[in-house]
């Protein structure tokens, strides 16, 4: 006698009618859900938090790098620890928790991250403007003007312009190495060279320094067709290389000899090797230069 064939349980053939469905409708879901948190995520990246420059907040922040914080370079364990604190200060200043950028960290020489926020332009193809700042000082010292207010002036730039929609790409770029000689300042030179050559030349590159001799900008450059000059007015003046060029280690002079458009902005020359560099400056003055900074990035952005 043949043995008739086991018949499946109905809920069998249910179950593998559905199976297909179900693995249709969870991958749908699942492509849903990574796309709409991934959408969330560009959402809250985009969210920025622009901060008006500040002369109470300006001077808190060079109480911190001056006074707390202080020497900071490899030249000893604890100068070496405050480099890295002033790093971490700088990506909690601007991170999404504060300003609201994604803060991009590029390995430098050594042990210390070059440091990298930006504001996408609206044509994105433009060569960008970079404004790159150190967060170093000189051996020995707290590092008021080489380069503290340098780095709370472009600190104060990049929240302040951080809901701005600039025609080109801005970046700001802040360096472990740029004051202390015994570090590796000409690696970090061209690690930023590389960084703002990744895309195309960029338009101009603004190195920041000292910031708090004086309310009105000096201007240095090599080039005498470097964007920032033409957009000087009411600003500050051109000073042509000379006052760059009473320091020749300084970053600006490095990207003047690699024939970079560069230009130095800073409201006085660069430190003498013997000058003191422990001085608390001035808040309002910095806040004032601060301001001007702020509009100079605008006009180089803006066409």
């Amino acid at each position: 006698m043949m043995q008739q064939p086991t018949r499946r349980p109905p809920w069998v053939r249910y179950l593998l009618a559905l199976l297909p469905l179900w693995l249709i409708t969870s991958g749908g879901l699942a492509l849903w859900y990574y796309f709409h948190q991934e959408k969330q995520k560009a959402l809250v990246e985009e969210q920025r938090f622009t901060q008006a420059v500040s002369t109470p907040l300006l001077e808190d922040d060079l109480r911190k790098i001056i006074d707390v914080i202080g020497d900071r370079n490899p030249s000893s364990a604890t100068a070496a620890a405050n480099l890295s604190r002033t790093a971490s200060m700088i990506e909690g200043l601007l991170g999404p928790s504060n300003s609201g950028y994604t803060v991009l960290k590029t390995a430098g020489p050594k042990s210390w991250p070059i440091l990298q926020v930006s504001l996408a332009g609206r044509n994105s193809q433009d060569p960008a403007v970079w404004v790159a700042t150190s967060y170093d000082s000189r051996p020995n010292s707290r590092g008021a003007e080489a380069n503290a207010t340098g780095l709370a002036a472009t600190l104060a730039a990049a929240q302040a312009l951080a809901g701005d929609k600039p025609k080109r790409p801005v970046h700001f770029i802040f360096l472990p190495h740029a004051n202390d000689l015994g570090s590796p300042v000409n690696e970090t030179a061209v690690k930023l060279v590389e960084l703002a050559q990744s895309t195309k030349t960029p338009t101009t590159i603004v190195c920041v320094e000292a910031m708090g001799s004086g309310e009105t900008l000096w201007i240095s450059s090599n080039d005498v067709s470097a964007v920032p000059l033409n957009h000087l007015q009411g600003l500050g003046t051109a000073y042509g290389t000379e006052p760059a060029q009473v320091s020749d280690n300084g970053l600006s002079v490095r990207l003047f000899k690699m024939r970079l458009p560069a230009v130095r902005v800073a409201t006085r020359a660069p430190l003498a090797p013997d000058e003191n560099d422990d001085q608390m400056p001035f808040a309002p003055t910095v806040a004032a230069a601060s301001g001007r900074l702020i509009e100079l990035i605008r006009r180089c952005s803006a066409n």
